[in-house]
């Protein structure tokens, strides 16, 4: 463990599983004490579990963003009781992944919810936490956009339209929070090896032959890119977009 965040207070969304967990024990690895959330009490419990073991500080708070302003409002509350009322970090990094389906066929309660969760769950939390960060002139929100949110991609228009939302609300908020001292910045993971894509390797195969690199990331590079832009070696880096995608929003 080294020390760039020691002591200050991160709340991850969605930190349960995939990318979250990463993320999460990537800012507990530098010092932070991380607020886990997410629906599921017996996977947040093990996050917890593996951060401490990793000899880091971490408290579990079940939230269901997709509850809407009231659940919102509980984890913000609560979040807010473990930090002292000094929140330092926010990640908005809880998503509803959307299979891939024509346009046609997307339905009205899919539509809905994937707004609810992937768009206005980041957007109150943010309300009810930058605020308390303008107000001690200092704090970070780091939302979790995606290279969906970067070009278009068929039969991809609902989840690509979601992240290309908190892309723009990102710029947004860096214009608004940004001269009270609050930096507002994106991750953008590409294909990632997360559990949830195991089943979908064979359909992403083209896409990584594709990159630079020529293959996905892992769970902890998008973690690291969270780190770097949390800590003070971003400083002055405000309402960007850093992509971890192998070089795929490039070519």
């Amino acid at each position: 463990m080294t020390a760039r965040l020691q002591d200050r207070y991160a709340l991850v969304t969605g930190s349960t599983d995939g990318i979250g967990v990463a993320v999460a024990q990537a800012l507990a690895a530098e010092g932070a004490h991380v607020i886990v959330s997410g629906r599921n009490t017996d996977r947040g419990k093990e996050t917890v579990r593996a951060i401490e073991e990793a000899g880091g500080r971490a408290t579990f708070v079940a939230a269901d963003l997709g509850r809407g302003a009231a659940a919102i409002r509980e984890l913000a509350d609560a979040a807010n009781e473990v930090a002292g009322g000094a929140l330092d970090i926010l990640v908005n990094n809880a998503a509803l992944l959307i299979d891939p389906a024509p346009t046609a066929e997307v339905g009205e309660d899919l539509i809905d919810q994937a707004l609810r969760v992937n768009v206005k769950a980041a957007f109150l939390l943010t309300g009810l936490i930058a605020p308390a960060m303008a107000a001690r002139g200092k704090g970070v929100i780091i939302n979790m956009g995606s290279i969906n949110g970067l070009f278009g991609s068929a039969h991809s228009a609902l989840y690509s339209a979601t992240k290309a939302t908190i892309h723009s609300l990102t710029k947004s908020w860096a214009a608004e929070y940004g001269p009270a001292g609050v930096r507002v910045n994106t991750v953008a993971p590409g294909p990632t090896l997360t559990e949830k894509i195991s089943g979908i390797q064979d359909r992403l195969a083209p896409m990584i032959a594709a990159m630079p690199s020529r293959r996905a990331s892992t769970p902890a590079e998008v973690g690291a890119a969270v780190v770097f832009l949390a800590g003070d070696d971003a400083s002055n880096i405000h309402g960007a977009t850093l992509s971890v995608d192998g070089g795929r929003a490039a070519v």
